[in-house]
């Protein structure tokens, strides 16, 4: 699930960084990357939505786009309540979930999930569902 808004994100930067460039050069660039031998994974995978985000297995420094996609990503699918496990640890994660979590336009409320579902180790996010939401 994260993966599609990981990819996404890096579809959006890559259509930014110089929209100038000719059709031949993209065209040359995009069969250099068909052509990587050394990428185990050359396509793209599709995971399905899911109300639940587990962030431990995203790199420290990605943690923060993936939060802001999938949060972007529920509130247009219309999802009221989402859980993301960021882990006990020390709190680091915890705590700039949570940053994210406070600045987020629709974001409600947030708060620890319940013992039975990750306890402080993950957050349980209401979100604002606008009347025309969903997919």
């Amino acid at each position: 699930m994260f993966l599609d808004f990981l990819f996404a994100r890096l579809r959006r930067g890559r259509q930014t960084k110089s929209p100038a460039r000719s059709q031949a050069k993209v065209d040359a660039e995009d069969e250099s990357e068909e052509l990587d031998l050394n990428n185990p994974f050359p396509d793209i995978v599709v995971i399905e939505f899911q109300d639940v985000i587990d962030l431990h297995s995203i790199p420290p420094g990605q943690v923060r786009a993936v939060v802001e996609d999938y949060l972007e990503e529920a509130q247009r699918r219309g999802v009221r309540w989402v859980r993301i496990i960021h882990g006990k640890g020390i709190g680091v994660q915890r705590e700039m979930v949570r940053s994210i979590l406070a600045r987020a336009p629709h974001v409600v409320d947030f708060r620890d999930a319940p013992a039975e579902a990750g306890g402080w180790g993950a957050t349980v996010v209401t979100l604002r569902v606008d009347e025309g939401a969903g997919a």
